[in-house]
């Protein structure tokens, strides 16, 4: 399977985009902006959208929803948990001190327990509250991957500091959802390097004792 990630915007969020080599289809998670990039991968693969995935609706990861709703027709997916950190949008460019970028509707929500499908892939949705009230995780078995969105990274975890965050939930997502998964998972986290399940099982600071 193509896959390209791409850290994009002001925040370097990566966006992740799975291509299926034989039927030209693919899945774009977290689009948050530079719109055009991604757009140019998908052309030089030959790829068509049948998907568009927000792991949670902060500005970086979602701000260029709209723009990639609009140039591919493909429906949006968010968990419904975030609506009201989506709605607040406009708080969040505040904060960043950059306008406001347009919204998309949200056409599919993502429900724990959801599966999407690229080809014969399966992207099993695990909502892991905790960042955000809505946060996900895509979990693709035949990838051996995870996309953790800001749930999991690289020898830390995502801040619970802003609206909606809770430092406790998230130690049960990972706990419940994440830790569960094979060490040798790759994880592909909203932002920064790769990681394994078992190196941050082994070296996160603040996994020790989950």
């Amino acid at each position: 399977m193509i896959h390209e990630i791409l850290p994009v915007g002001m925040l370097q969020c990566n966006c992740s985009i799975f291509g299926d080599e034989t039927t030209h289809r693919a899945i774009v998670v977290d689009p948050g902006d530079e719109i055009g990039q991604i757009l140019a991968v998908l052309e030089r693969h030959q790829l068509t959208v049948d998907a568009i995935v927000i792991t949670h609706a902060h500005i970086d990861h979602i701000g260029g929803a709209h723009k990639m709703k609009q140039a591919t027709g493909a429906p949006v997916y968010m968990n419904q948990d975030d609506t009201a950190l989506y709605d607040q949008l406009d708080m969040q460019a505040g904060w960043l001190g950059m306008p406001t970028p347009e919204r998309t509707e949200i056409d599919t929500p993502a429900r724990d327990g959801d599966t999407i499908r690229l080809a014969q892939a399966e992207f099993n949705v695990f909502h892991t509250p905790g960042h955000t009230p809505g946060s996900l995780c895509l979990w693709i078995p035949s990838e051996n991957k995870l996309v953790a969105g800001d749930t999991l990274f690289r020898d830390s975890i995502g801040r619970t500091d802003l609206p909606g965050g809770d430092g406790h939930q998230i130690l049960r997502s990972i706990h419940d959802k994440l830790l569960p998964l094979p060490d040798d998972v790759t994880v592909i986290p909203g932002h920064g390097p790769t990681t394994t399940i078992g190196r941050e099982r082994r070296f996160n600071y603040f996994l020790q004792g989950l």
